[in-house]
């Protein structure tokens, strides 16, 4: 496989990403919208989840396709975000027609980035105007790093941030990572340079250093964070035609990818989980086989987004924590 164009979830041709942030607050959304309702669904492996409408993301259930996903900071505050975008989109004439109007589908997940330093002691929720925002600003290149749903978020010694990454397989299909890395876990190994996720690495995307050149695997690094502040939240997607069913493995496989990247991982005290996405844009020309390919680039993908989210993470006043190109430069 080798990256899209722009190297970001929006090579799945129809997808466009927006992100939106308040820095007093220290905190963002990112929107994810589509030139079209899209199939979604979603599967949840930490144990202190955030989120809105991911019921109806089962395969059982009515609602085939959604009209965006909404990835905020704010804890709990946060799922407000999702109202800010259904707003947007309504406006927009965008929506599952009922009853002479158009309801949109918002599904979203939050992170806890309430203990980062941050202004929170607002009189009105900031977040419904920066889902709002983040959705008008929605395009096909944006921002990595200290950006959107990453502009505040921490990992255990290291600013998190937002990251993406994309593959195009031999077939032809498209296949990228959209995530927000706020891990109880790191992503680098110990307190160097080196990346988890190097192994996925495809060129030179998160500094080429390659693999540590050791380390110890019995290791067991204390949490740095305080207990609850924390989860990595995350979309994949693909241009591949799948059903719910079938975006749910996806889903599935592609937390092979935050398990490759984050150390430790799907813990008691984050509320990690992935959102998979399908434009169904493309047959898939033997769905066995494509199925299989799939699930193991999107979890290749989400490995190398949550690196590359760490990476380029920049330095912001009043951080908590130092980044980590702040410590080794762009490379």
């Amino acid at each position: 496989m080798r990256p899209g164009r722009r190297n970001l979830i929006t090579d799945v041709a129809g997808l466009r990403v927006g992100n939106a942030e308040d820095a007093r607050v220290r905190t963002g959304v990112t929107v994810l919208t589509g030139d079209a309702p899209f199939t979604a669904a979603v599967h949840v492996m930490g144990g202190a989840p955030g989120t809105r409408e991911t019921d109806l993301l089962a395969p059982d259930k009515l609602v085939e396709q959604v009209d965006a996903i909404c990835l905020s900071g704010g804890s709990a505050y946060g799922l407000d975000a999702a109202g800010g975008v259904v707003a947007g989109l309504r406006a927009a004439g965008r929506g599952f027609a009922v009853a002479g109007l158009h309801v949109p589908i918002v599904p979203a997940a939050i992170l806890f980035d309430l203990a980062n330093g941050g202004d929170k002691h607002w009189d009105e929720s900031p977040y419904p105007g920066l889902g709002r925002a983040a959705l008008a600003a929605a395009g096909a290149d944006f921002a990595l790093g200290s950006a959107g749903a990453g502009f505040g978020a921490t990992t255990a010694n290291w600013r998190g941030g937002l990251g993406s990454a994309s593959a195009v397989l031999d077939s032809g299909i498209t296949v990228g990572a959209l995530v927000a890395v706020n891990a109880l876990g790191s992503a680098t190994v110990g307190e160097g340079p080196w990346f988890w996720a190097a192994p996925w690495e495809l060129g030179d995307e998160f500094g080429g250093r390659g693999p540590a050149p050791r380390h110890d695997p019995g290791a067991e690094p204390p949490p740095a964070k305080a207990v609850g502040a924390a989860t990595t939240i995350a979309i994949v997607a693909t241009d591949a035609a799948l059903t719910k069913a079938g975006a749910q493995r996806m889903a599935v496989a592609a937390h092979d990818g935050m398990a490759r990247a984050l150390v430790p991982s799907h813990t008691p005290l984050d509320g990690d989980l992935v959102f998979a996405v399908s434009t169904g844009a493309r047959a898939m020309a033997d769905p066995l086989a494509d199925t299989y390919r799939l699930g193991h680039a999107a979890a290749s993908c989400l490995a190398r987004a949550i690196a590359r989210a760490v990476h380029a993470a920049t330095p912001q006043p009043g951080d908590l924590q130092p980044a980590w190109r702040e410590r080794f430069g762009g490379g």
